[in-house]
């Protein structure tokens, strides 16, 4: 045995050798090139995978200082001003020339300093050369609060006021007896919002409901005394429902007045005034005076405002919540839309369907399908999906709406259906191969043991594939949390009023417009009025999309796994 072993090997080895002269290449030649192309796709893998970190490290260096609280700087610059604020770059300029007044070249720092104060001076940023700074401090009594308009406010506190009553003067002072009040404004606010969303949300949604009751008995053909019936018990309802929502804005308006009652005056670095409703102050700090773990605090705080609040100021402050909330529903309603489109085309094509030029000529166009751009499929969704299907939703089960449409206007169920067939060819050709790669045995023996072709292709075929078509699946997810241009035209709005899903029958709005992370960093890094405070957000929130996508694509891969190992005697 070992000898015929031996000489195989040797047989086998002269072979390879006789090969490899016959290609005009020696092995010692051929191992080389075999290890210098093995070294290049490693040094591939490594740049891609360098290029995924620096993308990253970008997102988060740049995103993540956004919450950290900067001490508050003033500077005293040479002409006799006063500017504080927080320092948020120091950048080195181009060198000046030498003249015969200036002597040798230098270099000119210049400060790019965030001031706030929108509403006093104009400007949230300014830029100072540092040769014009004569000194500069950190005032321990300065204060920054953060407002739910115009953007953060930086200076000293004056007085406190309620009406034409000082209640506190001096720093100080009105530091002290700030706490306290600010903390029962703030419940006020929260008291005042859940009567807008709660109990005057509710009454004004019963109103609408019966106002289109009444609208709808209008086109319904009834004789006049049951129709006269109804009406009246629908206007009962309306007067009833009417009198709850007077008596609610009279208790709104009761709260607004005091919540706004009392009045915090501030004066700025160079003296002038503002004055606020404490109401309006979100949170008020004093940065010199904070250590690392106050900051820290204020740091948690704020990541978690961002993913848990609802935004304001044209989307520059406050929270992303909406947006997170819309592109998770958006992707795992287009998951739901596109994976029996793309499983039972696969299905047929590869099972059913006889091979030949009809079968190659769709396998072609679907193929082309993935190279189109999705601003074609934005167009398509909303010529046939919101306009047509959309519109005869409307007038076949929404007649008394109109002309103000239901369905017939974008909405997130659009929106889904859009994207599932912008991915529906990434679904196809990832399940076509799933398919195929399920052993021919397999399908043989079960059709030995009886199983019909549609109870093989049912309990063995597809829970083989299954790996596969997830993997189809999980791809299709990633371009679709992405996809901007598309959503812009079938449902996507820059401020969503409500959600697509809350307490109130039926519970799903599939007609409802959203909010979306991919439209919002566009619409705050591009469209926002004030884009230089802004851009921070910008890293912050892609980031956080590449979070929400990876989270759910690691669902999706542990599925996949799980059915990999399970059905691992297939060879899938």
């Amino acid at each position: 045995m070992s000898v015929a072993s031996h000489s195989l090997s040797g047989a086998l080895a002269g072979r390879a050798s006789r090969t490899g002269t016959l290609f005009g290449r020696s092995p010692g030649r051929t191992e080389a090139m075999g290890k210098a192309l093995t070294w290049l796709c490693g040094g591939a893998l490594a740049f891609n995978l360098l290029l995924v970190i620096a993308i990253l490290t970008l997102l988060a260096v740049n995103g993540l200082s956004y919450f950290w609280q900067r001490d508050l700087v003033e500077l005293d610059l040479k002409d006799g001003r006063k500017v504080l604020g927080e320092i948020w770059e120091v950048e080195q300029a181009a060198k000046v020339k030498a003249t015969a007044t200036q002597g040798p070249e230098a270099a000119i720092d210049r400060i790019r300093m965030k001031i706030g104060n929108r509403d006093v001076s104009g400007l949230d940023f300014v830029w100072l050369d540092a040769k014009d700074v004569a000194a500069r401090s950190r005032p321990a009594g300065v204060v920054m609060l953060e407002r739910l308009e115009w953007g953060n406010f930086y200076g000293t506190m004056a007085e406190l006021r309620r009406g034409g009553r000082v209640l506190a003067s001096g720093p100080e002072a009105v530091w002290k007896a700030f706490g306290p009040l600010h903390e029962q404004k703030l419940r006020e606010l929260a008291k005042i919002h859940d009567l807008e969303k709660g109990g005057i949300g509710d009454v004004n949604y019963e109103i609408e409901r019966l106002r289109l009751a009444e609208k709808k008995l209008d086109l319904q053909k009834l004789p006049a005394a049951e129709r006269s019936r109804r009406k009246a018990v629908l206007d009962a309802g309306l007067a009833e429902r009417q009198a709850a929502y007077d008596k609610l804005a009279s208790r709104l308006t009761a709260l607004r007045e005091r919540f706004s009652a009392e009045t915090l005056v501030m004066r700025t670095a160079d003296g002038q005034t503002k004055e606020m409703a404490v109401g309006t102050v979100l949170q008020a700090l004093r940065p010199n005076a904070m250590g690392t773990l106050s900051k820290l605090r204020v740091y948690v705080g704020r990541v978690g405002e961002l993913v848990s609040q609802d935004p304001r100021e044209s989307n520059t402050e406050g929270g992303i919540f909406p947006a997170i909330f819309g592109t998770v529903m958006m992707v795992f309603l287009m998951s739901f839309a596109v994976a029996p489109l793309g499983v039972l085309a696969a299905l047929y094509l590869r099972e059913y369907a006889r091979q030949g030029f009809l079968v190659r000529l769709v396998r072609i166009a679907v193929n082309n399908l993935a190279g189109v751009p999705s601003i074609v499929f934005g167009m398509f969704g909303l010529g046939f999906f919101v306009y047509l299907l959309g519109g005869s939703i409307d007038r076949l089960f929404f007649p008394e709406s109109l002309p103000a449409p239901t369905f017939g206007t974008g909405g997130i169920l659009w929106a889904a259906l859009t994207l599932a067939l912008l991915t529906v060819p990434v679904v196809i050709v990832a399940a076509e191969e799933g398919l195929a790669a399920v052993p021919r045995i397999v399908r043989e023996g079960s059709l030995a043991l009886g199983a019909t072709k549609f109870e093989t292709i049912r309990r063995v075929v597809v829970p083989a594939a299954a790996p596969g078509i997830l993997t189809g699946m999980i791809l299709a997810m990633a371009r679709a949390a992405g996809e901007v241009a598309p959503l812009m035209i079938v449902g996507m709005v820059k401020l969503a009023p409500a959600l697509p899903l809350d307490g109130k029958p039926p519970f799903l709005h599939l007609e409802r417009k959203f909010m979306h992370l991919g439209f919002h960093i566009y619409d705050v890094g591009f469209q926002s009025p004030n884009v230089e405070a802004t851009t921070p957000l910008v890293f912050a929130t892609a980031l956080l999309l590449i979070v929400v996508v990876t989270l759910m694509n690691l669902v999706a891969i542990s599925l996949r796994n799980h059915l990999r190992r399970k059905y691992a005697g297939s060879a899938v």
